[in-house]
């Protein structure tokens, strides 16, 4: 690292902290030529696909336009915002382990149903209503039977036995 006072391309360490909850390292440096010391922080560069609209449009990743989104479908729901926060990067982080350049906008949109369907069914509902387009009564009806469905399946799930094994 070059010093921000003399230019000379030597400096060490002195300290170094993670800051923002380990999102970067902030490292305290000392100049081994003028000794002025300063601070550098890292931050990873984390590179999120490029989303191709239903119409190829293509545009950047923008997490406010996500937030945005899940807040509306969330208005007025009883979710904590550290929720809202966790589900918004790990949306991110399963954007960002598909390793690809491009993501079509239809696959950002499921995994914000899954986060929703997590959180909160009315939220859920909510979304999805205007996400697949329910034009009719019908649609409502069919979506929060399946909720239904997947809450009966988990509550009215047999124990797991370890007999016969």
């Amino acid at each position: 690292m070059q010093c921000i006072g003399c230019g000379h391309a030597e400096t060490h360490v002195i300290d170094s902290r993670m800051v923002e909850g380990g999102a970067s390292i902030r490292r305290r440096r000392e100049c081994l030529s003028c000794h002025q010391r300063f601070t550098t922080y890292e931050v990873a560069d984390i590179r999120l696909p490029r989303i191709v609209k239903s119409d190829g449009a293509r545009q950047s990743f923008n997490e406010d336009k996500l937030r945005a989104g899940m807040m509306r479908a969330l208005e007025k729901r009883p979710v904590a915002t550290k929720k809202i926060d966790e589900a918004i990067e790990q949306i991110k982080k399963n954007l960002q382990a598909l390793s690809l350049k491009e993501v079509p906008a239809r696959r950002v949109g499921d995994l914000v149903m899954a986060a929703l369907r997590s959180l909160d069914q009315v939220a859920y509902i909510r979304f999805a209503s205007v996400y697949l387009s329910f034009d009719n009564v019908e649609a409502f009806r069919a979506a929060i039977e399946g909720l239904n469905q997947d809450v009966g399946r988990t509550e009215l799930a047999p124990p797991i036995s370890d007999q016969g094994r």
